[in-house]
């Protein structure tokens, strides 16, 4: 190796750095895989199980909601076309199902954080894939995505499909201000972003919580998503339909009312609104107007934030108040199902970044003040800065603290210690500590809701008519 590649060559040292950035990756894996043993729960792929159980029953000639599984008697509760996306399962072994869905839901997880860290790691020189290897391994060891891969949930595969319209919608807000791709007609459909919304009527129709994205793109007024996401839902639900009509009426009949189907409120994985409100209450369910009063307050809350998140340039914040937003009011919100804690930690961590740039930027500035020195002549043209500005020397640790308690909150999950479970055991068997532990996934989230800052200008869904006549122009020349 030192004869055909002497030691000042630049490509030794890029060999260099990829087999440690392999090697750290490689040893991030293992931490995150014993990870998952220390703070995980016994993993037997129990909803795959349902899943596969109720395929093979379908295709046997069965209805598919008459479906029961031998050991628990749960049956399949997601809508029709969800069956018809996971009727080939049929055709193979339950295992075989189990594992092909741990391998696309890690594909689709790093293909969201491929996406999610691309803007961070462009603005601060990192390699994209090697951030998106790391995040990848510290998302795994989390609660909701430790959950989805060992139950065998379809979690991160609806994430996927709801972040790529927020890529469209980036991509389409580039287009408009006049960057527009380049390549052959489908190309450039693609990477217009013309599509945006798809994912989302795909995701609304396999399951009904996603459905609060078309209500967000009403309320900002994004009307074009929002048609396309409602045709998009109307159209495969009228194709399955076509397909499977008496399934299909079984469920908006009746399966979608059946609310007992899919568990108990007050059981210590709903870490939902409802949850926290049966859990205090002692109750099996949550009182009612109680909690419609208080999930309308989330939802105004949750929606008005993430307009103005929209409104600011930061569309990545906007979708993770909804997702959010969603996890909160749905009576039923399982551990598994609160993916969207992800982007919220790196919008986080990459707040606390910008915050400290920030500073320094403007403690730099306030130096060259005192030298007798102005921005403007040393900073590219920028207005003089004619009173020192002081920042505290942490500028930004209130939000790397957050995301960091944040990820070590979902990493530990300290719900399971204190699980209790009506009528054999009250809510309050381990006192009032106990109580706010089995309920501390719900409250972190209803927290994230109140109080997650967005990034102004991060991630625009749309440009300004003046920057876009600018930017034609510029892209004209």
């Amino acid at each position: 190796m030192d004869r055909l590649v002497p030691t000042n060559s630049p490509v030794r040292g890029i060999y260099s750095r990829n087999i440690v950035r392999l090697g750290v990756l490689a040893g991030a894996l293992v931490t995150a895989w014993y990870a998952i043993g220390a703070f995980g729960r016994p993993y037997n792929f129990f909803d795959m199980k349902i899943y596969h159980g109720a395929a093979v029953w379908w295709a046997s000639g069965h209805d598919l909601y008459a479906y029961a599984a031998p050991d628990t008697g749960l049956g399949f509760t997601y809508p029709p076309f969800a069956g018809l996306l996971m009727s080939p399962m049929a055709r193979v072994p339950f295992a075989a199902a189990a594992w092909i869905n741990v391998i696309a839901s890690l594909l689709a997880l790093a293909v969201v954080m491929w996406a999610l860290l691309g803007p961070i790691s462009r603005r601060y020189g990192w390699s994209r894939w090697f951030a998106t290897g790391l995040s990848v391994a510290a998302a795994a060891a989390i609660e909701p995505v430790r959950e989805t891969l060992g139950y065998g949930q379809i979690n991160l595969l609806l994430f996927l499909l709801i972040m790529a319209d927020m890529v469209a919608l980036r991509w389409r807000a580039r287009a408009s201000a006049g960057f527009l791709p380049t390549g052959g007609a489908l190309v450039r459909f693609v990477r217009g972003g013309a599509w945006a919304g798809v994912g989302i009527g795909l995701a609304a129709s396999i399951k009904l919580t996603p459905a609060l994205f078309v209500v967000y793109f009403l309320v900002t007024r994004q009307w074009r998503a929002a048609t396309t996401a409602v045709a998009t839902a109307i159209g495969v639900t009228a194709a399955t339909f076509m397909v499977a009509g008496k399934d299909s009426a079984a469920y908006w009949l009746r399966v979608v009312f059946e609310t007992e189907r899919v568990g108990a409120a007050d059981m210590t994985p709903n870490q939902s609104l409802a949850g926290v409100l049966a859990r205090l209450y002692d109750t099996v369910e949550a009182p009612t107007l109680l909690w419609l009063s208080f999930a309308v307050l989330m939802l105004a809350l949750g929606l008005s934030r993430a307009s103005r998140a929209h409104a600011d340039g930061d569309e990545l914040t906007a979708f993770v108040l909804v997702g959010l937003t969603a996890n909160v009011i749905s009576p039923i919100s399982w551990t598994h199902h609160l993916v969207f804690v992800i982007p919220a930690i790196v919008v986080l961590a990459d707040a606390a970044m910008r915050r400290r740039d920030a500073s320094r930027g403007l403690e730099s500035g306030r130096r060259l003040t005192r030298r007798g020195l102005t921005p403007s002549a040393n900073m590219g043209g920028l207005a003089p800065l004619r009173t020192p500005i002081w920042f505290p020397a942490l500028t930004g640790l209130r939000h790397a603290s957050a995301a960091v308690g944040v990820y070590l909150l979902f990493l530990y999950s300290p719900i399971w210690p204190y699980e209790h479970q009506l009528p054999e055991f009250s809510h309050y068997e381990d006192g009032l500590w106990g109580a706010l532990m089995e309920n501390s996934l719900a409250l972190a989230l209803i927290i994230l809701v109140a109080t997650l800052p967005w990034r102004p200008g991060a991630e625009p869904a749309f440009y300004p008519e003046t920057i876009r006549i600018d930017r034609r122009a510029i892209h004209q020349r």
